[in-house]
């Protein structure tokens, strides 16, 4: 509905939903959000769960309660704060540009900055093995990440709002610069959440390291909504004027600028405090830790994707949610082309909050069996048809009387589609996670089901970008009030007004997508869905990684 409903199953590695649980399966409040399925898939992975077994011949401690290490628990929690707050910001974005109307195939380009989330398993074995052995494993990345991601948004602060054109001189967004910039942006804060996810499994003794799970959900679910609901709120003037204000002002009470300078402060005072304050774990055993190199991690990988089944399920799953692509990434930016407000959109989370919480619990009582994936299989079609009502609602939107605000009615019926959209997301999100984790090879499993999870998390990005792409080439739009011209081009539009006519939308672009995504979608499901379905009749052998020494 909103780009932080579209992208959530895509850029937030943890969350089924926002718009994933443990730290083996996945967490997060945005998907299903990326989709990364637990641990790490980094050199070392394998070494990181074995360190937390005791080793043998050495004496078993007492159990600690989470209590003595409620400092850590706060920390990791902190720590997946801060990591929701580049999400958070990127996805507010789009809403802001679609303010500005920038075109859809800006929209695109600025869509790969999401990427970073769902390809961090390329770099990932190099963050785990590199390090500086004094100052600590995860520390070594964590500490220079996270300096560099705080002065990174105070210098971002100074040019965001010329990039955005809202500075003074006026001007039309940059979107490269734009793009660039937050890219870069997600990157650092990728890598962040690498060196955090490790780090959570060694902080926290054996037997509370069940709570970085919690950590992690709760943690992201509150940075994204500081950075994307929380802001959008703020930096509206009619939302401020409207319920935090007395008088009257232009502008919001923050703006993009003050968002990037406050919380790159936050960044710099609180990693300076890690820096200095937290040790890492020395009774954890390097040697165990050290299990693979960087070398035999991208072997592996290599391996592994080369297996018949594993080859087979990536390719459908990369092909599996072309269906959804129009309704996810461009619904929420056509709704505010028609004048929906952008912070109203974003508000639409939150009461989605205790169905994202309750939905997963349901849904895996019926994905915990042999056969997870259909719940995915039965899911699909329902959410290709909320695609059509999705294209619907955009249509009726424009229909709507909202001078004086869009009616309490129309707000119910939008949050009624989200709700629904919601409930076959998480259908589709959990079985997928399930699945996954059946399959696995778990002499090997971080690495397999990250895997996994980043193929997964790439079949939902590409077709958003290419969503957003399309729509302009798919969008005719004629000359009126000028004869013998068009508006095939930048130039003949300038050239229709020049003359006194105007450019009229005659077909737009999102309904033909939304169509063709539609019926792509169900030839994908009768077609190739049973094939998908099959693949979890194969046996165990069809998925365990043979390799040597």
């Amino acid at each position: 509905m909103s780009p932080a409903v579209a992208h959530e199953e895509h850029s937030r590695q943890r969350r089924p939903g926002t718009l994933g649980t443990s730290l083996d399966v996945k967490s997060g409040l945005p998907p299903p959000g990326d989709g990364d399925g637990g641990p790490p898939a980094v050199a070392g992975g394998d070494g990181d769960r074995e360190a937390l077994l005791p080793g043998a011949g050495e004496p078993r401690k007492p159990p600690r309660g989470c209590r003595a290490e409620l400092g850590s628990v706060a920390l990791l929690l902190f720590l997946y704060v801060l990591q929701g707050i580049p999400l958070g910001l990127a996805g507010s974005v789009p809403l802001i540009l679609q303010s500005n109307n920038v075109s859809y195939t800006d929209q695109a380009f600025f869509s790969l900055v999401f990427w970073p989330f769902s390809l961090k398993l390329l770099w990932a074995p190099l963050v785990d093995a590199v390090y500086w052995p004094s100052f600590g494993r995860r520390k070594s990345w964590l500490v220079p990440t996270q300096y560099v991601l705080g002065l990174f948004m105070m210098g971002l602060s100074t040019r965001v709002e010329r990039l955005l054109g809202a500075a003074a001189d006026g001007g039309a967004p940059d979107v490269g610069a734009l793009t660039a910039a937050f890219f870069l942006f997600e990157f650092l804060a990728a890598t962040q959440d690498i060196a955090v996810d490790g780090w959570a499994l060694t902080m926290l003794s054996r037997e509370n390291v069940g709570y970085a799970s919690t950590c992690n959900s709760v943690g992201q679910t509150a940075g994204y909504f500081l950075g994307n609901v929380l802001f959008l709120a703020l930096e509206s003037a009619d939302f401020c004027n409207k319920y935090l204000r007395f008088q009257p002002q232009p502008r919001g009470i923050v703006t993009l600028a003050d968002f990037l300078f406050f919380w790159g402060m936050v960044f710099l005072i609180t990693t300076t405090l890690v820096a200095l304050l937290k040790k890492e774990n020395k009774e954890v055993s390097v040697g165990k830790e050290e299990t693979q190199g960087i070398t035999d991690t991208y072997k592996l990988l290599f391996a592994i994707i080369k297996m018949p089944a594993v080859l087979t399920f990536c390719l459908l799953i990369l092909t599996a949610k072309i269906g959804f692509s129009a309704a996810d990434a461009v619904t929420g930016l056509k709704l505010v082309e028609e004048g929906v407000p952008k912070e109203h959109l974003a508000l639409l989370a939150v009461p989605m909050v205790p169905l994202q919480i309750i939905l997963p619990l349901i849904i895996s009582k019926y994905t915990a069996g042999p056969q997870p994936l259909n719940v995915f299989y039965k899911a699909m079609p329902c959410r290709l048809f909320l695609g059509l009502e999705f294209a619907l609602l955009v249509w009726w939107t424009a229909k709507v009387e909202h001078q004086g605000g869009f009616p309490i009615y129309y707000y119910i019926i939008l949050l009624l589609s989200y709700a629904l959209h919601q409930v076959t997301l998480y259908s589709m999100y959990v079985s997928i996670m399930a699945f996954n984790a059946k399959v696995s090879d778990p002499l090997i499993g971080g690495t397999y089901m990250t895997l996994l999870n980043t193929v997964s998390n790439l079949g939902g990005n590409w077709p958003s970008t290419v969503a957003l792409w399309l729509v302009d080439p798919l969008t005719v739009k004629e000359c009126v009030g000028a004869s013998n011209q068009n508006c095939g081009t930048p130039d003949s539009v300038e050239l229709c007004k020049k003359l006194g006519g105007s450019c009229v939308t005659a077909l737009d672009g999102y309904y033909v997508e939304s169509i063709i995504c539609v019926f792509i979608g169900f030839g994908w499901w009768f077609f190739l869905g049973p094939k998908f379905k099959k693949l979890q009749d194969e046996g165990p052998s069809s998925w365990k990684c043979k390799r040597s020494n």
